[in-house]
């Protein structure tokens, strides 16, 4: 039976860009003890309007916090280009595109995406600047953009955002451990390494080797 840790989260979520470099520890902490981890993507919103400047206030307000709490970098002049319209669906799809071609490869993508966005102000809602990140992560480019467009992959990302739903997780990031298909919920929401590493610990400790 399957034991590991699911990280459920949306790359367009600040509380998980708050959150990485917590997750990157948790997941090296499990790793050493021969557990991996998979992803699975949140949808967290899905605009169809350009944001306005309340938006754009009320957004950069939310990045403050984050910032405060985790010390992780935000642009806050050049973030949240002009006329971005806030749907993460192609963020996530980017996502579960490189998860289905290379499942390592989905976490330097993470990171990348989240860069990009919070710390480079680029717009990666859209599909060029995905197709580039990808890339720059080790992803074929054509292979990349084929597998990124497929119905496949959509249908894919719906499912990730039913199965986050249908668990009941409402924020993000949500970390998970789930050991003979019985699921433990180490975190809802972004708390610090040396609250959540104790916790990993005693998991691992029941089973890692059951």
């Amino acid at each position: 039976m399957r034991t590991r840790l699911i990280y459920v989260m949306d790359p367009m979520c600040s509380w998980c860009w708050g959150f990485a470099p917590v997750v990157q520890a948790l997941i090296a902490q499990a790793q050493a003890q021969g557990v991996g981890a998979d992803l699975v993507v949140g949808g967290l919103r899905q605009e169809r309007i350009a944001m306005d400047q309340a938006g754009r206030e009320r957004t950069l307000s939310y990045w403050q916090a984050v910032h405060e709490a985790s010390g992780q970098p935000f642009n806050f002049d050049a973030g949240l280009p002009d006329g971005l319209v806030y749907d993460t669906e192609p963020a996530c799809r980017a996502l579960v595109a490189a998860r289905s071609l290379d499942r390592q490869l989905v976490w330097p993508l993470v990171g990348l995406i989240q860069r990009a966005f919070y710390v480079d102000g680029r717009n990666v809602t859209m599909p060029p600047e995905l197709v580039d990140l990808a890339e720059a992560a080790g992803i074929p480019r054509i292979e990349f953009a084929d597998r990124f467009d497929s119905q496949a992959v959509r249908d894919a990302t719906a499912a990730d955002f039913d199965w986050a739903r249908n668990l009941g997780i409402a924020g993000f990031p949500t970390l998970l451990a789930e050991h003979n298909g019985q699921l433990a919920l180490l975190t809802n929401g972004f708390q610090p390494l040396d609250v959540l590493s104790p916790l990993l610990a005693r998991w691992l400790d029941h089973n890692a080797h059951a």
